[in-house]
């Protein structure tokens, strides 16, 4: 079909290609200068070991440089910005030339990127980071409210660039002030902001495009209610709700990265902790934060943060729910402060020939008044030390004057004293208590009094007692028991920031031991109650927060899904109804997208078609099914001469994974094998069909010879 304008289409793609040399050849400039910075990273280094100072001082800035030069040696390769800014001009009088005033940006441009680039540390950056505050207009300016942002350039890269320049295949403006403005000489090619509703052409590709390999930042197509999250305060701790294809975790990832850039001594002073729900997980979203300049940054499991023992143990559904409740703390503290008693005798303690008494009243009240403070136990036990010793101190006083220090400290390591502070507060080991607490049913009534009753208590007795807490075969719950009693014997210390993801599978223990990491530091908690899958899963975010320490963090809900097509999301909205977790049904921008669900009569064989007509397309496929049947569906997939992958195998094309291992993942084009057969698969397992129905990004096959338990 003919153009009506063929001239001005002629002057657009004109003025496109212009726009386009300028553009890489400004990126080449940028590289130069981006290669100028790392050789002098390096030569820092080696001009640092030159600077006369103390041995102490030269140590901490010879770590200094040689981590920052580590880390602009190791930065990813990739496209150095990915928009553009330009602000309004001034007038004469230095007001705006149109809309709102632009205030000291006024008449500048500034390219965006993942790091600030710059030719000299004095000069203006040739790239500004995405997390500096001029660049929140890329993030925030809209046609309502402009910011002052004449122009947003979108900048469109070939998929899996490593940064050359002639990856730099389009660009698109915004013209967030052209009804206020002179009309531009230069047609834009394109205009999202006509398109309210839906993201730019540019911006919908990066959303859209393929998924291969581990998860990618997003950067470039923050959106503004993920980006008000991303900026918030440091001191607040918030907890984002957020249905399938939010991006609640990029978000969490990304409030990393603004954090360390924001407050860099702070948070590196008391260190920043990701916890993810599994190492599967924590593989995929481990390039993230290094592909956003951040390198070092601890991504653990809660699992690996409170592991004193390997997991040799299992514990039945049963007595794992009781140990994750949160009464259990209660009967943990009873049990370890229960071990301390009063003194039945007088104190005598030898110095030469004289002997020091303490009355067996004095040492009661020292020791209630111990306990009364609730110190860690450890510091308790110190306490009722040093006041026995200030008795005893305060006594020599008054007989021949104050002691030399030497004196003191003798009386302190005195084996009467020592022999006392054992006898009335033991020193002792998590790993003792717990054993007995689990090996001997009185001691567990006593501890459990009035909190649990007869069969919860019978439902974590051990069954087969070891010879000794040395030989015990500990379970995962266990491990979370133990965290709780080493915490009361002595605080574990804080991180800065930590970021929880999937945090609705938490149990209350397993917050608590969160909480004690969070003590001085602040949370990003993420999550989605639909998405709860343990037999302990949150059911309210207020309950939840509480556990975690942090009951006043603010709850933002995000509903509006970017990675799940909107046919996925009606077809699971339907199954978010039988949930019962009060939630508003999601709603998602991706009007693209497919969705096939077949009743068949042999699934396998299905399935093995679902997957050929997969990888027709582009991107990454999953298939996923019950974790008892994977092990079928992979054979049948590799007879019909399909490679297939684990889920560890980030990269591959085709990879098959249990349903228990799907959360937090997401495939191009994924086949649901069987839903019946994962929803009855645990007593939560409605849940999990949730999860396996939204990893989808493109395409959702729906296999199934039983009815759809919706």
């Amino acid at each position: 079909m003919t153009s009506p304008h063929p001239a001005l289409d002629e002057a657009v793609t004109r003025s496109l290609a212009q726009s386009l040399v300028r553009e890489r050849a400004y990126h080449d400039a940028c590289r130069t200068a981006l290669a100028a910075m790392v050789a002098g990273a390096e030569e820092q280094v080696v001009t640092g070991e030159d600077v006369s100072a103390s041995g102490a001082d030269a140590e901490v800035l010879g770590y200094r440089l040689r981590s920052h030069a580590k880390e602009m040696r190791e930065l990813p390769e990739g496209p150095l910005f990915f928009g553009r800014l330009d602000f309004e001009g001034v007038t004469a009088d230095g007001r705006a030339a149109a809309g709102e005033y632009a205030g000291e940006h006024a008449g500048q441009s500034y390219h965006i990127g993942r790091l600030r680039i710059t030719e000299h540390p004095s000069a203006p950056p040739l790239v500004v980071d995405w997390r500096a505050p001029v660049s929140r207009a890329f993030y925030q300016a809209s046609a309502r409210a402009p910011q002052g942002v004449a122009v947003r350039r979108r900048f469109g890269w070939a998929p899996g660039s490593l940064g050359e320049s002639a990856d730099l295949t389009g660009l698109e403006d915004e013209h967030l002030t052209q009804a206020l403005s002179p009309p531009s000489p230069t047609p834009s090619p394109s205009h999202s902001h006509s398109l309210p509703e839906r993201p730019s052409r540019i911006l919908a590709g990066e959303i859209e495009r393929p998924r291969v390999g581990p998860m990618r930042d997003i950067a470039a197509t923050i959106q503004p209610e993920q980006d008000d999250l991303v900026r918030a305060d440091l001191a607040a701790s918030v907890c984002v709700q957020g249905a399938p294809g939010t991006g609640k975790t990029a978000v969490g990832l990304h409030r990393a990265a603004y954090l360390l850039y924001t407050h860099p001594q702070r948070i590196r002073r008391g260190g920043l902790l990701i916890l993810g729900p599994n190492r599967t997980f924590l593989s995929y979203i481990s390039e993230v934060l290094p592909a956003l300049g951040e390198t070092g940054v601890r991504q653990s499991t809660v699992s690996d943060e409170i592991a004193r023992h390997p997991v040799t143990g299992a514990d039945d559904e049963r007595a794992a729910v009781v140990k994750h409740d949160a009464r259990m703390a209660e009967v943990l503290r009873r049990a370890l402060y229960g071990g301390i008693g009063g003194p039945v005798d007088s104190l005598a303690v030898p110095d030469g020939s004289y002997q020091w008494r303490v009355s067996a009243g004095e040492l009661h009240r020292i020791v209630d008044g111990v306990r009364a403070e609730e110190p860690p136990y450890a510091v308790g036990r110190e306490r009722v030390r040093t006041r026995v010793v200030g008795c005893l101190l305060a006594q020599a006083e008054r007989r021949a004057g104050p002691p030399p220090n030497a004196w003191v400290r003798k009386i302190s390591r005195a084996r009467s004293v020592s022999a006392y502070v054992d006898a009335v507060w033991p020193k002792v080991r998590p790993e003792e208590v717990l054993a007995r607490l689990l090996t001997d049913a009185g001691a567990l009534e006593t501890a459990a009094e009035g909190i649990l009753d007869a069969d919860e208590r019978k439902a974590i007795l051990w069954a087969r007692p070891p010879r000794s807490h040395k030989s015990a075969r500990w379970s995962a719950a266990d491990l979370v028991l133990l965290d709780e009693l080493a915490g009361l014997i002595e605080h574990p210390e804080g991180y800065g920031h930590l970021v929880i993801d999937e945090a609705q599978d938490l149990s209350p223990m397993e917050c608590r031991a969160i909480a004690r990491r969070a003590s001085f530091g602040s949370l990003t908690v993420l999550g989605d109650l639909a998405q709860g899958t343990t037999p302990w899963a949150a059911r309210s975010w207020p309950e939840l927060l509480a556990h975690l320490g942090k009951p006043d963090a603010t709850v933002v809900p995000l509903t509006i899904g970017y990675r799940v097509p909107a046919a996925a999301v009606e077809l699971t909205n339907q199954l978010l109804a039988r949930l019962d977790v009060g939630l508003p049904p999601a709603r998602s921008l991706r009007s693209d997208g497919e969705l096939r669900v077949r009743r068949v009569s042999d699934v396998l064989a299905a399935t093995v078609d679902a997957v050929h007509g997969a990888l027709a397309h582009e991107g990454s496929i999953g298939v996923i099914a019950a974790d008892a049947e994977v092990a079928g569906v992979r054979e049948a997939l590799r007879a019909a001469g399909v490679e297939t992958a684990g889920p560890d195998e980030l990269g591959a094309r085709v990879t098959v994974l249990p349903a228990t291992l799907a959360k937090g993942l997401e495939y191009d084009h994924v086949v649901a094998v069987e839903p019946a057969a994962v929803a009855e698969a645990e007593v939560r397992g409605s849940n999990r069909l949730y999860v396996v129905l939204t990893r989808a990004v493109s395409r959702l096959d729906v296999v199934h010879a039983r009815p759809l338990p919706w």
